[in-house]
């Protein structure tokens, strides 16, 4: 048995926004599934992921407020990334920041808005460790969503204007650049935190 087998995760992308992460050694008994789904709502939609009746009262429903810094651990906050702190200005956007505790109530009514409802589902069988696993990569999910939702909207002036010719052209320079530091560069990224 080799060792690389125990760490290598397979992403497969069936649609746009709904990769599901599995694992040479553990197979069908290790999953991580995200489905993602776009609303012009403010988070008010109950049970979008249309889940039966069985499922839906299982699910635990996570509220990220991206204007919230009790949401970020210390160890992630960078004031360039913080929406309560970073105006965003660009004339096509308007005037949007920074945010209040209370900005949903105070969105301007013509502006546009969404909400990113995200289905995290997790499967790890493995006796005497699934429910800390499964437990553990929620919550690291819950923390990645929170600092990528924070530094879109900081980011909004770098990338509002882009036109899909511009989107594609960056999405082709970044997969270059990540294949470099993929093969010669140092791990970089998310580390996990004990919770």
């Amino acid at each position: 048995m080799y060792i690389h087998t125990y760490i290598v995760i397979h992403i497969h992308t069936y649609v746009c926004f709904s990769p599901v992460f599995q694992n040479e050694y553990m197979k069908d008994d290790f999953m991580i599934k995200i489905e993602t789904w776009h609303k012009p709502d403010m988070g008010t939609t109950d049970n979008v992921h249309d889940l039966d009746t069985q499922t839906w009262p299982t699910v635990d429903v996570v509220d990220i407020d991206i204007a919230n810094n009790n949401q970020v651990q210390e160890r992630d906050y960078k004031s360039e990334e913080d929406p309560t702190v970073i105006p965003t200005t660009t004339p096509s956007t308007k005037r949007r920041g920074p945010l209040s505790p209370e900005w949903k109530k105070e969105l301007n009514a013509d502006w546009p808005y969404m909400c990113a409802y995200k289905l995290v589902t997790v499967k790890f069988k493995w006796w005497g460790l699934q429910n800390k696993v499964e437990h553990f990569i929620h919550e690291q999910e819950r923390r990645i969503f929170t600092n990528f939702h924070r530094q879109m909207i900081c980011w909004f002036d770098k990338w509002m204007d882009f036109t899909m010719e511009d989107i594609r052209r960056m999405e082709e320079e970044t997969q270059k650049e990540l294949e470099e530091m993929r093969q010669k560069g140092d791990v970089r990224g998310t580390c996990p935190t004990e919770e």
